[in-house]
């Protein structure tokens, strides 16, 4: 099985929902039939009449499957109403939950569960099985009330907003481990590639790239000798007949499918090796936000949170060169890897763009800046400083008024109503105020 294929699989085992309740109406099934031949060894059974047990049984099946009706209308208006109100791109956070696959799979195990011991009841009721059916459609109400709860604050902004920032801080320090430090020596960058290349890999089929092998591509590289380039970036949509790989220094040899066999395309895009994406994700979020149809800034403010902090993340980090070497320092795999220009021109610029006639997005965006200005190393300051500069710029035209100017230049970590008082001001100011705001 190569990297391409455990990669599918696995990917549409995390994305799919279904697989796993379909997969419990099978599990259901084998501890039906377990539980009959236990019960037959016990030959325990129920003091209760068999049309008793049956109306008992079917009752609880009735209604397990009225609640996985329920469940699932449930979660598709959960996606509905998150791709409609934030973006499209969150849909699959829906679907991966594993609240979600554990509660349907649950919810679907018990309803097989409960009608295998409706069909067994004859002349008398089995009293193992009987009891494990009414004690887990218990457990299942409770989970379901847990699920209601869980999907209910999933279509909060917030909770959203925050999944999103911590699946991309994950990504951002698996893809740049390395923390920067100004006194260390920055690791040593790889010579570029050179000369004309040997080969071209064509693609074969239209898609977004998902993810690649790195490991494989350094190994065929290594196994062939030869000095392989990735064409495209984690992110870019590809058609077929573009170029994928481009193969320098030899490997005549080397198979094209091995090649294509290591990198993954899709319709869409993960964040499993793109750390761009969380940042597109949010940014979509705060666009829609700041539409005329939402004007909804506070949620913006909110995805300019996490936005900030991701930006810290990845600003005090070493970014990727896109050069792989192998063992013994050749270079062997070069792609190609996002800047920090990229990172902030996502972050910063659409969001002041549609966030213009905002004073809380402008005084959120400020306070941002300069903290990450304060914050970060010096070289990631020079741009910082410009996207603050063009800040204030926009306020300038958007604001004819003097004082809506002055108050778009304030930062404010709340947009408007946080705004941070230096200490130092306190002694100059009344006594009255002073201990009002101490207090």
């Amino acid at each position: 099985m190569n990297w391409l294929l455990r990669y599918r699989i696995r990917f549409y085992v995390n994305n799919s929902i279904w697989l796993f309740p379909v997969l419990s109406i099978g599990a259901a099934l084998l501890v039906v039939k377990l539980l009959t031949q236990q019960q037959g060894i016990l030959g325990w059974q129920l003091e209760m009449s068999p049309e008793t047990g049956r109306v008992l049984m079917g009752t609880i099946a009735g209604s397990l499957f009225t609640l996985v009706v329920v469940s699932l209308s449930a979660l598709l208006l959960a996606v509905q109403l998150a791709s409609v109100q934030l973006t499209p791109r969150i849909i699959t956070f829906v679907y991966r939950s594993r609240i979600r696959k554990f509660s349907l799979t649950a919810f679907v195990f018990t309803f097989t569960f409960s009608m295998a011991v409706l069909v067994r009841i004859d002349d008398s009721v089995p009293w193992l099985m009987s009891y494990a059916a009414a004690y887990g459609f218990l457990l299942t109400l409770a989970l379901f009330l847990y699920f209601v709860d869980s999907m209910g604050k999933t279509l909060r902004p917030s909770t959203t907003l925050r999944a999103v920032s911590m699946a991309g801080r994950h990504v951002i320090r698996t893809v740049y481990p390395n923390p920067f430090d100004n006194e260390q020596t920055p690791p040593k960058v790889v010579k570029r590639l050179v000369g004309t290349p040997r080969r071209i890999v064509l693609n074969q089929e239209d898609g977004v790239v998902l993810a690649f092998d790195l490991k494989g591509l350094v190994s065929h590289a290594e196994r062939w000798n030869c000095v392989i380039e990735l064409v495209p970036e984690v992110g870019d949509f590809i058609a077929a007949g573009d170029p994928l790989f481009r193969v320098f220094e030899g490997g005549d040899d080397l198979p094209s499918d091995a090649l294509r066999n290591s990198v993954a395309l899709g319709q869409e895009r993960t964040l499993e090796q793109d750390p761009m994406f969380a940042f597109r994700i949010i940014v979509d979020i705060a666009s829609k936000a700041l539409s005329p149809a939402v004007n909804d800034p506070t949620t913006a403010v909110l995805a300019i949170d996490q936005i900030h902090h991701l930006l810290r993340d990845v600003g005090s980090r070493y970014l990727a060169e896109g050069r792989e070497v192998d063992r013994s320092g050749q270079l062997r795999l070069a792609y190609r890897t996002p800047n920090w220009e990229d990172f902030v021109n996502l972050a910063v610029t659409e969001v002041r763009q549609y966030g213009r006639d905002s004073i809380q997005v402008m005084r959120r965006s400020r306070a941002m800046l300069e903290n990450l200005i304060e914050t970060l190393p010096d070289r990631r300051r020079a741009l910082l400083s410009k996207e603050l500069y063009l800040l204030e710029c926009s306020a300038t035209r958007t604001f004819p008024d003097l004082d809506d100017q002055a108050l778009a230049q304030i930062s404010d970590l709340q947009g408007l109503g946080g705004t941070q008082v230096e200490l130092s001001q306190l002694d100059r100011a009344e006594p009255q105020v002073a201990g009002s705001i101490i207090t």
